[in-house]
């Protein structure tokens, strides 16, 4: 049963990170300060950065107890707020008992979640806090831990659960990424001149070849993994004239594009087949293999606990998290409160009902932690 002081406190901390603004291209030290007024009695270490736009970052690692326990993750950055047609920072909660606002699934109420979870356990309990930001662009903040933090070190975790929202399902594993950008330069003149050069003439002929990649990755059986729902590897490809009017020839064309696969499959094949269509088209190219993709076989102890737990069967999913990059900490499990259905759209909201919910769950994974082979 939900303790109704836990109730209020993780609904009171959700609203609270929800009222700051930390989309992924303005800094989130307002935030990070805001989760260190709650970490009394924790030993915190502080990961500062500047992301590739000299925005200033923080990620956050928290720890109490001895070694040996689990570790709670939550990102703070949020997507832009694309589409809001009501006050996206409100943190408002309806007659049905939704809190409404960016990031209230993905990922600030989860994240209150963890802390308000962690905070309640006895202080010989060990357990971590893995605060991250730039989830939805660079996974930097999850990168920054597994590189430099001592302290996550000194707490040999032995798992992680990362509290992105499955509506509390245990989530075992999900596909890892690699993002493309690819540039074609022109020259910028008045289209009527015949002086310019169109950057999209080079540009075409790549997508030609990534359309046709695109279909051998959703129809050859050679890509094909049962275990996930789409079995085909998603190609994402976005096409970018950067602002350029339709009297003007194009100076750079950019294409972007996000290869999703499993674990059990090789990005080897198709980063020699974007890079070789690159250098024939006259592109600059550049990629990011986003960490490895996590998953744990369904016998695996901390997924047997959080079946246990939750009594709900372990999956898999399409979409990415940080642990694709803290997975080389420990052995990562995904579960929160939240619906990913809802994320990154104007309906964003989670029940606060499931916020609540996912308090005693964590204490009790958390409790179990130190068990786990």
């Amino acid at each position: 049963m939900t303790d109704h002081t836990d109730a209020e406190a993780v609904a009171t901390l959700a609203a609270d990170l929800v009222r700051i603004d930390s989309r992924s291209f303005v800094s989130n030290l307002p935030i990070a300060e805001r989760v260190e007024t709650e970490l009394s009695g924790f030993e915190v270490e502080r990961l500062d950065f500047n992301d590739a736009a000299g925005v200033p970052k923080r990620a956050i690692v928290a720890h109490r107890g001895g070694p040996g326990g689990l570790a709670l993750s939550g990102h703070l950055d949020t997507v832009p707020d694309t589409g809001w047609q009501e006050d996206p920072f409100s943190a408002r909660i309806d007659g049905q008992g939704l809190m409404h606002g960016l990031g209230t699934a993905d990922m600030k109420g989860p994240v209150a979640a963890c802390i308000v979870a962690a905070k309640g356990l006895p202080a010989d309990i060990p357990v971590t806090l893995l605060i991250t930001t730039d989830e939805e662009t660079t996974k930097a903040g999850a990168a920054l831990i597994v590189e430099r933090s001592e302290l996550a070190r000194r707490a040999a975790l032995r798992g992680i659960v990362v509290a992105e929202p499955t509506r509390l399902a245990p989530v075992r594993g999900h596909r890892g990424t690699v993002n493309f950008e690819a540039v074609a330069s022109g020259v910028q003149a008045h289209s009527s001149t015949g002086l310019g050069v169109n950057a999209n003439l080079a540009l075409i002929p790549f997508l030609a070849e990534m359309r046709a990649l695109h279909d051998r990755l959703r129809t050859e059986a050679a890509w094909r993994d049962d275990g996930y729902e789409p079995t085909f590897p998603d190609l994402n490809i976005v096409i970018d004239n950067h602002g350029t009017a339709i009297n003007v020839t194009v100076a750079r064309a950019t294409a972007r594009m996000k290869f999703r696969y499993s674990r059990r499959l090789d990005p080897a094949p198709v980063i020699r087949a974007v890079e070789e269509a690159a250098a024939r088209a006259g592109l600059a190219l550049r990629y990011n293999v986003d960490g490895s993709p996590p998953e744990l076989p369904a016998e695996h102890p901390l997924v047997v606990a959080a079946v246990a737990a939750t009594g709900q069967p372990a999956r898999t999913v399409p979409f990415g998290t940080d642990a694709t990059r803290l997975n080389a900490l420990a052995p990562c499990l995904v579960l929160g409160p939240g619906d990913i259905a809802v994320a990154h759209s104007p309906r964003e909201h989670v029940p606060v009902a499931e916020l609540a919910a996912a308090v005693p769950l964590f204490r009790r994974l958390l409790r179990e932690g130190t068990g786990l082979r």
